[in-house]
């Protein structure tokens, strides 16, 4: 009788309930309610439900994020491919999946969409000086580099906030920097709407836009090779996003590659998407996440996102007057790198005003014009910082 005591004991004790703490809890509590998101709401569920999961997880488990050993012990598996985010393989290839699947055409007939995709990474900016504020009240502690990671979150681009986070050293804010970047991607159709509709008219909504010009295929392959060449000259340390990128778009239009095309858009894409996702979910233990930090991150994270779309609309109203109404402001909305997210949103409101307004196409520009552009920052800081 004694034995059979014991060996229940023993398996009771092995149960996580005798290990998980009040800040476990409301972990899984979030991660459910992610799930909730990314199943019942459809909220982008192929980043949401898989970032939900390793959240889950790792808060029920936490030694399936367990390091490696100094004795050689194996580590968790999420450990593994967390190492794969650190090291910038899967970001790079996320960017590469990303490329053959965008068609650049939109851009590319209408290179004025490079404005409106500068104009949106303003956000980047302004989360970079409000983390150097936050520093400044003493509550929390962000030095220039941590600032620099968290500000990405303001491109709407998790591959690069994942990238620059792990090429700056700030692998500790790794978790809750890439947990709040795709956090607010999959939350891009209820965050643009109505900052959209605050700062435009419904006159300016139902702008009409005249046909793009359409563009051959010698420009839709040299555009890759030109753009690889001149941005990576300037900043070489955007080779393996901007590179990865631009390969798979090449991939996409040189037409020679139909199986690396379809391997890179799809098969690749997804499991890469699987790894990248449970892994950035598993960073957030109730440990490393229930923290001040985190929260001002995810503060920073949202006031980013805000400023992000809100530049692009502006400055797409100057384009509008400059232009005599040629241009409709919403699509500036789409300069951030969530793409096609924010391009359908620019179209989806500007429906709203007029449903035989179809701006998808004009707003892709600007979209994909946002995925350079945040690349691009997040070269920037790194060449400031002597980071390669």
């Amino acid at each position: 009788m004694a034995y059979v005591i014991e060996t229940m004991s023993n398996l009771l004790n092995q149960t996580a309930f005798f290990n998980l703490t009040i800040g476990n809890y409301v972990m899984i509590a979030v991660a459910c309610f992610f799930l909730y998101l990314a199943i019942r709401k459809e909220y982008e569920p192929l980043l949401l439900l898989p970032i939900a999961f390793g959240m889950l997880l790792v808060n029920i488990y936490p030694d399936i994020m367990a390091p490696i050993g100094e004795d050689g012990h194996a580590g968790g598996l999420l450990y593994y491919f967390y190492l794969m985010d650190e090291w910038a393989i899967l970001p790079s290839l996320i960017f590469m999946g990303v490329g053959a699947m965008t068609d650049f055409g939109p851009l590319i007939a209408n290179p004025k969409s490079f404005l409106l995709g500068a104009a949106a990474q303003f956000g980047i900016f302004a989360a970079y000086f409000g983390a150097l504020l936050f520093n400044e009240t003493g509550l929390v502690d962000f030095n220039d580099k941590a600032a620099a990671a968290i500000s990405i979150i303001g491109g709407a681009d998790g591959p690069t906030s994942i990238f620059l986070a792990g090429k700056l050293g700030q692998t500790a804010l790794l978790g809750p920097i890439a947990v709040a970047a795709y956090s607010y991607m999959s939350l891009v159709p209820i965050i643009q709407p109505p900052i959209m509709k605050l700062l435009t008219t419904k006159k300016e909504r139902a702008i009409k836009m005249e046909q793009l010009r359409p563009v051959s295929k010698l420009e839709k392959i040299l555009f890759p090779i030109v753009v690889t060449i001149v941005v990576c000259l300037l900043l070489p340390t955007t080779a393996p996003l901007i590179g990865m990128l631009m390969l798979g778009n090449l991939f996409r239009e040189s037409g020679v590659v139909r199986q690396l095309t379809e391997t890179a858009s799809n098969a690749l894409m997804y499991i890469v998407v699987i790894l990248l996702g449970t892994s950035v979910g598993a960073t957030t233990s109730a440990e490393a996440f229930l923290k001040l930090d985190t929260l001002c991150i995810v503060v920073l994270g949202l006031v980013a996102f805000a400023f992000g779309p809100a530049a692009g609309v502006v400055f797409g109203k100057v384009m509008c007057w400059a232009t005599k109404g040629k241009v409709n402001p919403l699509i500036g909305s789409a300069g951030v790198s969530a793409v096609p997210m924010a391009a359908r949103v620019s179209q989806k409101v500007g429906a709203e005003a007029d449903p035989t307004n179809f701006l998808l196409m004009h707003a892709m520009g600007p979209n994909v014009a946002g995925v350079i552009g945040t690349a691009v920052a997040a070269g920037t800081f790194m060449a400031i910082f002597g980071v390669m």
